[in-house]
């Protein structure tokens, strides 16, 4: 028996990349392992969105590089958006590396590993304009065991977003077949999974490229989510990430009618300024957000909505980063992910430094976007007190002499239950007794 440890950073489509990556290596005798040093072969999958991801991966593989020279018999690869993004120049920085994975071709693993336990070295990073299906079928997925699986729809993005680098490191879109999305489902429902939450950088595309290549192919994400909605068994489906103008009426009237489906919407929306959504290359100023916003809100009983924003863009002005907080309030978003703006190689804005904002006008910006998010939060949670709600169970576990149950609603609200009995995996019905800025607090009904 072989042992492999894989690092993944970043999204949950790298998480997603890992289960697959892992099946393909159980097929090869590899078993995995938590600890880095029982590794045979040690794995980044890594993420390039902010440099500071990036810099940990070379970190990382120093460590792993240092036990190599000192004699360990290890082979060192590395996979994911970086490895795409620096392809063979990971050789000259790390030539401890035996191998260097792109984001387009994982399915050529089995035979990379192959070559490099026989002391090839290889770098495997060529975009392509497919999808890789028809190996997919062939490898099984070891999934993190859990109630939630990810599923990816869509791979690549499109929008080329002014500082966003997943178009240089993912590719161009690419929709997966509904037929093996469906089987994937149903695999992970059979594996006992309870919810099936289905990716892409921009997941309300799927299925435009399908009428390139068929004229009259009308498939889309709200026929998938019918037909995943047709599966037998109680269970749930989410999707992520929506970019807002690709949110149809069809869509929302599809997730208010299927009792599977969810209500939850990631709609990032990066600047609450028209003048920096168009500075960053979004296809929507504030105005038009604003009507997505409402719409969604009034289709969409107990709908949450969710957000990302970005500090300090490149040439962002106060009063600009005081539209961000407005926006916030406004449209009365349930949670935001944030990050400070951090210029990535070959976006169009990495190059505008002379509008780079100082980096402590920038750390200040994002603690203020960040004080903003904690008190929406906790505004948002506060409805919810006093009422039943249902809650899919995720964990359990004992918090300073109590036993406690974390679930999530169907609206994607996290609730802590005092409980002495493992319910993990059942649907429970509990109420909601209070609420903090990140959680709520519930009792068995």
């Amino acid at each position: 028996m072989k042992y492999v440890y894989i690092d993944t950073m970043g999204c949950q489509m790298n998480k997603s990349d890992t289960e697959r990556m892992l099946g393909m290596l159980s097929c090869l005798g590899y078993e995995e392992v938590k600890e880095q040093e029982k590794a045979d072969l040690l794995m980044l999958n890594t993420c390039s969105i902010r440099q500071l991801s990036e810099d940990k991966a070379f970190s990382q593989l120093g460590v792993w590089g240092k036990w190599k020279q000192e004699g360990k018999n290890i082979k060192i690869g590395i996979c994911g958006c970086v490895a795409q993004q620096k392809a063979d120049k990971i050789f000259k920085r790390a030539p401890y590396v035996d191998f260097v994975l792109g984001t387009h071709k994982i399915y050529s693993l089995p035979e990379i590993i192959k070559r490099v336990e026989n002391g090839e070295k290889i770098c495997e990073c060529h975009e392509t304009h497919a999808t890789e299906d028809n190996l997919a079928k062939q490898y099984p997925i070891n999934r993190v065991k859990g109630v939630n699986a990810w599923i990816p729809i869509t791979e690549g993005c499109n929008n080329f977003c002014t500082y966003c680098i997943v178009p240089y490191t993912r590719g161009r879109e690419r929709s997966r077949l509904p037929e093996i999305i469906i089987k994937e489902a149903q695999d992970a429902l059979n594996a006992g999974f309870k919810e099936i939450t289905l990716l892409g950088q921009n997941v309300d595309s799927y299925g435009k490229d399908f009428q390139t290549k068929s004229p009259d192919n009308k498939y889309r994400l709200a026929q998938l989510l019918k037909d995943l909605n047709a599966l037998e068994g109680k269970f749930r489906i989410r999707f992520v990430t929506s970019y807002p103008t690709d949110i149809t009426d069809e869509l929302i009237e599809t997730v208010v009618e299927l009792d599977k489906v969810c209500e939850y919407f990631h709609i990032p929306m990066q600047s609450g300024s028209s003048e920096v959504l168009k500075a960053m290359n979004r296809r929507y100023d504030r105005q038009t957000y604003a009507k997505i916003d409402e719409k969604v809100r009034k289709m969409v009983p107990d709908v949450t909505i969710t957000s990302d924003f970005i500090a300090g863009f490149p040439g962002e002005t106060e009063e600009q980063f005081q539209e961000t907080l407005t926006a916030i309030d406004e449209f009365e978003l349930d949670y935001c992910n944030v990050a400070a703006y951090s210029p990535r190689e070959k976006t169009v804005a990495a190059k505008w430094v002379d509008k780079y904002i100082p980096e402590d006008v920038k750390d200040e910006r994002f603690q203020r976007l960040n004080k903003k998010i904690q008190e929406n939060c906790l505004k948002s949670n506060l409805k919810y007190v006093g009422r039943e709600m249902e809650i899919l169970v995720e964990s359990f576990y004992n918090h300073k002499g109590q036993n406690i149950i974390t679930g999530k609603t169907r609206n994607n609200k996290t609730v802590h239950v005092p409980c002495d009995k493992d319910l993990t995996g059942e649907f429970i019905n509990v109420k909601i007794s209070g609420a903090k800025t990140w959680y709520l607090k519930g009792e068995l009904v």
